[in-house]
């Protein structure tokens, strides 16, 4: 349903922030909340307080002026664009332009809004050092706007729907976690080793160890049969499908070593070190390459399931592991040397085998969740755009 187009500025009052000078310290560590743009999160759209505070003497000496519980802020620089709802009264830095609703405006409508319209609130913004929206851009910008008692009806619908797409992804951590105190109940902490499992060195488990290809760009295209793994598809013991690089391979010996096989172990070893992940059987099938941030690693699947190796090098153990051996200060790097000298908690195969299958099914929940997730968020887009229209954000 089409809505006739509203200023902000008629509706809402913009009040912007300050900061008080640091180097007054009786200006700080009181009791009043002052928030930045760094302080908005995904976590919750109400905001209650903020990481540091200010004193009412602050407040009285450099005139910051204060905005109501209920107002929508808005980041208006480095980032644009963030938005929340204030739960109670509270003043923020110069970062913002803030929103005081009047009569005319439910704010949870208008914040439902301004967190959809992000992309074109960056179009907004001007300056040559960095982009910011001023008072006036955001007092020009239109708004469709219902009466008061169907902005309610909407703002409930997207506030449904967000929660539920919220609890979706808060079951994906908990589920992660759930993993990370399996490892740990099943083998112990592995800094601590409490069984006494052999330690050995990984060298003794590998049958087959590569690096990936350099200079693939030519093979790289949008139609491509098949896929080519980056160190950005890599994390959390996992190799994300999403956003994979599709390419036409070409047929010789390089291509050959580096196309990765189920239960290939990949580990990044430049950048980010020891990220990890497992070919899947989806992988493996549709056929994929690796570039040369990361090392591939086939092990003895007799001795060593591959999903164990990876969250063993995820946990604290393996990661203190990647630290001391980065080769350079300036840029991160692991040799093959490297790689084969990690060391590693080698508990029974069967035990192993175990946590892998209590992985797996945890990897179905956390695919249905995601899934459901998904919906909500394609039923919250199709509900921003009827009511907003086209979403850019």
């Amino acid at each position: 349903m089409k809505h006739s187009l509203v200023r902000l500025g008629d509706i809402c009052t913009v009040v912007s922030g300050s900061t008080p000078k640091s180097g007054i310290s009786d200006y700080w560590d009181g009791d009043v909340v002052w928030i930045t743009p760094a302080e908005l999160t995904e976590d919750s759209y109400i905001i209650n307080d903020s990481v540091r505070h200010i004193t009412q003497k602050a407040v009285q000496e450099t005139s910051l002026k204060p905005f109501p519980a209920g107002t929508v802020i808005l980041s208006s620089r480095a980032p644009i664009g963030k938005t929340a709802i204030a739960g109670r009264e509270m003043y923020c830095n110069q970062g913002f332009k803030n929103l005081i609703c009047s009569s005319r405006v439910n704010n949870k409508y208008l914040y439902f809004f301004l967190s959809c319209k992000t992309e074109y609130l960056n179009s907004l913004g001007r300056g040559a050092t960095f982009k910011e929206i001023s008072k006036t851009i955001v007092e020009n910008i239109e708004i469709p706007l219902p009466g008061i008692p169907e902005q309610k009806r909407i703002a409930t619908e997207f506030e449904h729907i967000q929660g539920l797409e919220q609890g979706f992804q808060k079951q994906v951590s908990f589920f992660d976690q759930l993993v990370k105190s399996r490892f740990v109940e099943m083998f112990g902490d592995p800094k601590l080793n409490p069984n006494d499992y052999p330690v050995c060195p990984l060298s003794e488990y590998i049958d087959f160890l590569t690096s990936g290809s350099r200079g693939w760009a030519q093979y790289c295209t949008d139609n491509g049969t098949e896929w080519f793994v980056t160190i950005k598809n890599v994390k959390d013991c996992r190799i994300s499908v999403n956003n994979m690089q599709s390419v036409n391979a070409p047929n010789n010996a390089e291509a050959r070593r580096t196309k990765v096989q189920e239960g290939d172990l990949l580990i990044s070893i430049t950048a980010d070190l020891g990220r990890t992940g497992v070919v899947t059987k989806e992988i493996a099938e549709h056929g994929a390459y690796i570039n040369q941030h990361l090392t591939c690693i086939r092990l003895n699947q007799t001795m060593l399931h591959p999903l164990y190796v990876a969250h063993f090098m995820e946990s604290p153990a393996g990661k203190e592991q990647f630290e001391t051996k980065n080769q350079s200060s300036v840029k991160a790097g692991l040799n093959f040397d490297s790689i084969n000298s990690l060391r590693i908690m080698v508990p029974p195969i069967d035990k192993q085998n175990l946590f892998a299958a209590f992985v797996a099914q945890v990897d179905k929940s956390k695919f249905s969740c995601r899934r459901a997730g998904k919906v909500a968020n394609f039923a919250l887009k199709c509900i921003m755009e009827d009511v907003y229209g086209v979403m850019d954000g």
